[in-house]
C-alpha cells in the first residue's frame, strides 16, 4: 500500500480542526447512523471545553486505495513542542489560512519549522464564503511571508487550495463549481511525495508520543523509519541516555478514522501505535538491530515561564480530596515529564515545593487544571519570567504581539502597550478594525489579559508568541491595586459584603466559607486592607426607613483559574482543589507577613 503523512498546520480559528472532520466525512470513515459532531480530533474534556487543541493527534482515511495519515496539531504557542515532534513524522504540511486575516505569529512559528525541515507546504484558503473575503491578497500575503522565512524556489512555488471547511468544499480556481472536498484530496495525491520502502535496512523508529490504555497501559507512537514491523518481534531500545536495552513488540495498532485497528505488521512510513515496553520515553529510538544507531533528537526551545507547586497548607488543606501529599503531588509530575516534553521540573526542591517551568501560562494552566480534575489539592504560586545571561548580560524573553480592536479602542491599547514597553512594528486599518503588532517583554504581559478585556469590552483580540532574548528591563508591579484579606475566619455575611464592595469588585458571594489571609476582592488602593466579612447587621426590635436599607449587591466577578494566575502577586497563592480556586497570601499569619515585609 502506499502512505502520504501530512500534518495540518495554521492559526486558531482559521479552521484547521473544521477542514480535518471534513476530511473524514468525506472519505465515509464514519457509518451513516454514526453521529461524531464537530472537531471531532478535539477529544480531550479540556480542548472541547476550551474550543482549542491541545494535543496533537493522528487519524487516517483512504482515498483511491492509497492511504492517508493525517496529523492534527495545536494552533497554540504553548503546545508548539507537540507541533515540533509532529512535523517530524509527516512528508508535507496543509497551511490553512483565513481568507479575510493575514498569516499570524502562531503561522509564522509553524511554518518556519516546516520549511527548515525541507517540507514543501501546500496552502488552503479557507472561509472564502465570508463577506468580507479576500482570497487573492492573503495568497500574496502568504507568499510574502515564505520570502521572509527564505523559502526554496520549490517551497515558493506551492500549490494553494480555496475551501469552506464547514461545508465540505475545495476549489482549485475561485470560478470553479463548488461541490466537495475532492479537489483538496487530489492535491494531496498529486504534491505529497510517496513515502519509500527500503527493505535493505533493519526496523528502526523514533517515539514521538506517548498514550496510556486502562487495559494495556502505555503505548508509543511514530511512523516506521525503515523495513517493517511486526507483533512479537524482540527489539534493541537505545535510551537517551545511550544505554541500550532489550524489549519486546506486545500489540500494533494502526488508525483509520477515529478507530484504532488491530494488526500483525506495521509498513515503512506508516503512522503506528505500539505496545509492550513499560519503561519507553519521548525520543528513544527502537531496532531490531542491536548495533543501530539513535536517531537525532529534536532540539525543542526552552521554557520561559515558571511557578511553584507546593502542598497546600490552608486551613482548608485537605476538606475535599486525599490526594494532597508531597508524594501525591511529585508523582503526578513524574508522570507528566515523561509525555511533556517542554515543561521542565525541578523535583528536588525542598518545603514540599516544586517548581515547574513551562512554555507560557496557558501551557501550565492546563496541567494544574488535568491535576484538578484528576481529584488532586494544591496550592500555586505567581507566574515568573525565567531570565537568561547572555554575554554576561542578564536577558528576559520578549513576546511577538498582535492585537486586532475596532479603531476606537486602540488609542488605548497604544498607551497601555506603550507603559509595558512595547516596541510598536506595525500598525493599519481597514474595515474600521485596527491591526497593531508590538514586541514587548513577557514580565510585562503577564496579567495584561484581564486589563485587555475591559479596556475593548471585550471586542478585542489578542495573540502573542515567543520572539527573542533581548536586554533586561527595569523591575514592575504586576498590578497598581491591592487586595482585600479577611481579617476573620468564618462565614460571609451579605450585610459586611455589601458595606465593602463600594471599594472594588467582589471576588466572593456572601455564605462564602473563608479563612484569615484569604483574598476576597481587590482594594482600589495599591495597599492591601484587612476587613472583616463575617460581620452580620445588629438586630433590633426597631424598624425605620432610614436604618432599615435594602442590600444590594453587585454581582460577583468569578475568576477562572486562568484569571487567577494572571491576577496575585508574589506574595500571593492560588489554592487550587477539585471544587473550588481560591486565592491567599502566602503568609497566614501576621508575624509572618511582618518578617516578610521586612526582608523585602
Amino acid at each position: 500500500m502506499e502512505y502520504r503523512n501530512i500534518a495540518i498546520i495554521a492559526h486558531v480559528d482559521h479552521g484547521k480542526t473544521t477542514l480535518v472532520d471534513a476530511l473524514l466525512k468525506q472519505s465515509w470513515v464514519f457509518k451513516e447512523y454514526e453521529d461524531v459532531g464537530t472537531c471531532v480530533m478535539d477529544s480531550n474534556d479540556q480542548e472541547k471545553e476550551r474550543w482549542i487543541t491541545i494535543y496533537a493527534k493522528n487519524t487516517a482515511v483512504s482515498y483511491e486505495w492509497i492511504k492517508i495519515n493525517i496529523l492534527d496539531t495545536p494552533w497554540h504557542a504553548d503546545f508548539w513542542s507537540e507541533v515540533e515532534r509532529v512535523l517530524r513524522m509527516v512528508d508535507s504540511v496543509c497551511l490553512v489560512v483565513d481568507a479575510y486575516e493575514w498569516p499570524m505569529p502562531q503561522t509564522r512559528f509553524v511554518l518556519k519549522k516546516s520549511l527548515e525541515l525541507g517540507l514543501r507546504p501546500i496552502v488552503v484558503i479557507n472561509k472564502i464564503d465570508k463577506p468580507t473575503a479576500r482570497p487573492d491578497e492573503v495568497v500574496d500575503m502568504v507568499f510574502d511571508l515564505f520570502v521572509t522565512l527564505w523559502a526554496t524556489n520549490e517551497q515558493l512555488d506551492f500549490p494553494v487550495v480555496y475551501t469552506i471547511a464547514r461545508d465540505w468544499i475545495a476549489i482549485i480556481n475561485l470560478e470553479d463549481e463548488r461541490k466537495d472536498i475532492e479537489p483538496l484530496f487530489k492535491t494531496i495525491l498529486e504534491h505529497v511525495p510517496t513515502a519509500p520502502s527500503d527493505s535493505s535496512k533493519p526496523f528502526r523508529m523514533q517515539i514521538a508520543n506517548l498514550a496510556y490504555d486502562n487495559y494495556i497501559w502505555r503505548m508509543w507512537i511514530w511512523r516506521v523509519y525503515e523495513w517493517k514491523i511486526k507483533v512479537g518481534q524482540t527489539v534493541t531500545v537505545i535510551g537517551n541516555d545511550w544505554v541500550k536495552r532489550v524489549g519486546k513488540i506486545g500489540k500494533l495498532f494502526t488508525t483509520l478514522g477515529l478507530a484504532r485497528i488491530d494488526t500483525q505488521e506495521a509498513d515503512t512510513w506508516d503512522v503506528v501505535t505500539i505496545s509492550g515496553i513499560p519503561d519507553i520515553y519521548v525520543w528513544e529510538t527502537i531496532s531490531t538491530d542491536s548495533e543501530a544507531e539513535a536517531m537525532p533528537s529534536i532540539t525543542i526551545d526552552e521554557p520561559t515561564l515558571r511557578m511553584e507547586f507546593l502542598v497546600n497548607d490552608s486551613p482548608f488543606a485537605g476538606r475535599e480530596w486525599k490526594l494532597v501529599t508531597s508524594r501525591n503531588i511529585r508523582e503526578r509530575l513524574e508522570k507528566e515529564l515523561e509525555v511533556n516534553v517542554w515543561l521542565k521540573i525541578d523535583l528536588d526542591s525542598a518545603d514540599n515545593r516544586f517548581i515547574v517551568s513551562g512554555r507560557w501560562e496557558l501551557h501550565l494552566s492546563v496541567l494544574i487544571e488535568s491535576m484538578r480534575r484528576e481529584w488532586f489539592e494544591l496550592q500555586v504560586g505567581c507566574p515568573q519570567v525565567i531570565f537568561k545571561e547572555i554575554n554576561w548580560k542578564k536577558q528576559e524573553p520578549i513576546e511577538n504581539v498582535v492585537i486586532n480592536v475596532p479603531e476606537e479602542f486602540s488609542w488605548v491599547v497604544i498607551e497601555k502597550m506603550g507603559k509595558r514597553k512595547g516596541v510598536m512594528k506595525d500598525l493599519k486599518s481597514e474595515n474600521w478594525i485596527a491591526y497593531m503588532e508590538f514586541d514587548v517583554p513577557t514580565r510585562w504581559l503577564l496579567g495584561y489579559k484581564s486589563i485587555f478585556i475591559i479596556d475593548t469590552k471585550w471586542y478585542g483580540i489578542i495573540y502573542s508568541s515567543f520572539s527573542h532574548y533581548d536586554d533586561y528591563k527595569w523591575p514592575i508591579e504586576k498590578r497598581d491595586v491591592g487586595s482585600q484579606i479577611s481579617g476573620e475566619h468564618g462565614i460571609a455575611m451579605a450585610y459586611s459584603l455589601w458595606k465593602l464592595q463600594e471599594r472594588w469588585p467582589i471576588l466572593i458571594e456572601p455564605t462564602t466559607e473563608i479563612y484569615e489571609w484569604m483574598i476576597i476582592w481587590e482594594h482600589l488602593k495599591w495597599w492591601d486592607l484587612t476587613v472583616n466579612p463575617t460581620k452580620n447587621k445588629q438586630l433590633t426590635n426597631i424598624r425605620a426607613s432610614g436604618s432599615d436599607e435594602a442590600i444590594n449587591l453587585i454581582p460577583i466577578r468569578r475568576m477562572t483559574l486562568e484569571d487567577a494566575l494572571d491576577y496575585i502577586k508574589e506574595d500571593e497563592y492560588v489554592e487550587v482543589t477539585p471544587s473550588s480556586i481560591r486565592l491567599r497570601k502566602k503568609y497566614l499569619t501576621e508575624n509572618d507577613r511582618k518578617k516578610y515585609e521586612r526582608k523585602s
